[in-house]
């Protein structure tokens, strides 16, 4: 008998076969078979990696969303265990001959709804709309619920049908699963990769923008205006934009963007980015350091974990964790692959089942909207559960794929249009070094935004050598001839907060000793503000917002992340450092720029993806501010 016909008939004896993983992976034509041996560990770093044996899988790993504290990110703890499955066996059984293994039949169930009915998830997307998006928080926040029932049978004979389903039912699944750790079982097919690594290349895909099939199934039509919202046009570009900042940390230029794409699913369709970036980095470090997608967080990641731990008030479990396959290539190079647990049903062995599901707020968010989008992304496992009715069937005078449609095609290469080159395009180390920039050592202050692992990127591309420090450690300046005040989250005005003093100190003593700066975004607010302009608070906030700017006589194309700015009623004021000139908004004088004498200040990010004209932005400020010759070292 094969793995897989010993483990289907152990379960269908009613017995626990032991800890054991089926595994259909994007592009694969068979089911991957697992059993081993299951353990909880505490940290990432000791996941087992065991180096013997031949090239192939060593360990998967079930990771629930309290790792993320890992990072010194808040979480609710609820004390779910990272479980290791260390692999003993594996087959590989091709796809049709597993479908048929696979036992069909009913899944009986009691009960089912969601733990937070509609009328209460609306609430909350309203309460983080106004207190999170609308205070300068954050740009986007997910926020989950759950659907729960009960089955009437044993957990693990339904989880097998589960998963007979899904194959045969779901499609455009990055992986679909089933992990049996021996309390509990994790069945799903989840759309994203959290992370890979083959061969030192590092990829994501960050997805975001769901389009909710209608009664007929995937329409062409439909989802072309879909692709025409700008709605979730931006959610997208908020989404990559924060996993470009994970990939500033593990691949050694960042990561290029390709794409975008759509992801057809059953009961909706999604979009889509992929980047990929050469790293060196442990694959567990590579795992902890991408802790967890934006997708299912928010950004800034940091400060979306604390809005997350306010407004649902009890712990994930495995929502928006990941489920990860480490080992070894025909090279002896570790490898990676982990999908995010999302579109998964999390089966006890007392037989509770819970789905959980979550809606991306953006300023642009309506509460009906954010409730249907969990409908919609609980209905594929649902189905699968018998809980919910299955897809209708495509209409034979539609493609088997909407990504074959042209119009769609175009409609996706558009997207690029306006977006940073610098993250598109592959380039040459030293293709954009400017002589002012080369040989200079630059800081950057980190205020709680790892925006500024791309901004680092980008001034590297520029020439100097560059180094990230919190703003909590900024220890001693001697040796740089640039500092940057970086961004974050938080109202610039408040005096009372720990990070603005530290910034209002930081900004006082680099204009008192003439020190050549830079303030992007909180750190250029903080800076206006010590120079006399009065802060505001936007009605509307510029969270993921790209406009065009006057700067200086030139027509820029930038991105925003802000709720707060600073405003002028002229073009140029006296202050105590010389004349600054200011680049303002014609209609309410919002401050998007300033320049002086020895420092600069841009409201919006230049290192975004957003930011088609960043880099020429930083070209024509940063050469101004520092002295035509390098310092005596």
């Amino acid at each position: 008998m094969t793995l897989l016909d010993t483990l289907l008939t152990t379960i269908a004896a009613g017995a626990d076969p032991g800890p054991f993983a089926l595994l259909h992976r994007e592009g694969s034509d068979d089911l991957e078979v697992f059993t081993g041996t299951a353990a909880p560990v505490g940290r990432l770093g000791a996941v087992p990696l065991p180096t013997a044996g031949a090239p192939g899988p060593r360990t998967l790993a079930v990771i629930p969303y309290r790792q993320i504290s890992e990072r010194g990110f808040a979480c609710v703890d609820d004390g779910l265990p990272l479980e290791c499955l260390v692999i003993d066996a594996a087959e590989r059984v091709p796809l049709p001959a597993a479908r048929s293994a696979l036992p069909a039949g009913e899944i009986a169930t009691a009960g089912g709804g969601f733990e937070i009915d509609d009328d209460a998830y609306a609430r909350t997307v309203e309460r983080v709309l106004a207190e999170e998006i609308g205070t300068g928080e954050g740009a986007n926040f997910v926020i989950h619920r759950a659907f729960t029932a009960h089955l009437d049978g044993p957990p693990l004979a339904a989880a097998v049908r589960a998963l007979r389903r899904l194959l045969v039912g779901e499609r455009g699944a990055y992986w679909t699963f089933l992990v049996h750790t021996g309390g509990r079982t994790l069945v799903g097919a989840s759309p994203e990769r959290q992370v890979s690594v083959e061969d030192g290349l590092v990829m994501k895909n960050p997805i975001s923008g769901t389009h909710r099939h209608g009664p007929a199934g995937a329409d062409p039509d439909a989802l072309l205006r879909f692709l025409a919202d700008r709605k979730e046009t931006d959610e997208l570009y908020m989404v990559l934009d924060e996993e470009l900042k994970m990939m500033a940390t593990v691949a050694d230029r960042g990561g290029q963007v390709v794409g975008p794409y759509v992801k057809e699913m059953a009961h909706l369709t999604h979009t889509e980015y992929l980047l990929a970036g050469r790293g060196s980095l442990d694959v567990r470090d590579v795992l902890r350091e991408t802790m967890f997608a934006p997708t299912v967080t928010g950004s800034p990641i940091e400060n979306a974990c604390r809005v997350i731990a306010r407004h649902e008030g009890t712990g994930r479990r495995y929502y928006s964790g990941a489920v990860a396959l480490l080992g070894y290539d025909g090279a002896g190079r570790q490898s990676l692959d982990s999908a995010i647990l999302i579109r998964t049903a999390e089966l006890t062995a007392d037989g509770r089942v819970r789905v959980p599901v979550g809606a991306t707020m953006v300023r642009h968010s309506t509460p009906a909207g954010e409730v249907a989008e969990t409908h919609a992304k609980a209905a594929g496992v649902l189905t699968a559960l018998g809980l919910h009715p299955a897809a209708p069937a495509r209409p034979a005078d539609r493609p088997d794929r909407l990504a074959d449609d042209p119009r769609i095609a175009a409609a996706l290469a558009a997207r690029n249009t306006d977006l940073a080159r610098f993250w598109l395009a592959e380039r040459e180390p030293d293709a954009l070094h400017l002589p002012a920039l080369v040989g200079r050592h630059v800081l950057i202050v980190d205020a709680e935004d790892s925006f500024t692992g791309m901004l680092a990127h980008v001034l590297r591309a520029l020439g100097p050598r560059v180094t990230l420090r919190p703003y909590t450690g900024i220890g001693d300046l001697t040796g740089f001839d640039l500092v940057v005040v970086g961004p974050g989250p938080g109202d610039p005005r408040d005096g009372a907060d720990a990070k603005m003093r530290a910034l209002r100190r930081l900004v006082r003593d680099l204009l008192a000793t003439r020190r050549p700066a830079l303030g992007v975004c909180l750190g250029h607010q903080v800076l206006a503000a010590h120079l006399g302009l009065r802060m505001h608070r936007r009605t509307a906030p510029y969270q993921g917002l790209q406009r065009d700017v006057e700067m200086f006589g030139s027509t820029r194309r930038v991105g925003f992340y802000s709720t707060f700015t600073a405003l002028a009623d002229e073009d140029e004021v006296a202050t105590g450092y010389g004349r600054v000139r200011l680049a303002r908004d014609a209609g309410d004088g919002a401050v998007h720029a300033l320049r002086g004498e020895f420092f600069a200040g841009v409201q919006f990010h230049p290192e975004s993806v957003l930011s088609r004209d960043g880099v020429a932005v930083l070209s024509d400020l940063l050469p101004a501010l520092l002295p035509a010759t390098l310092p005596a070292p």
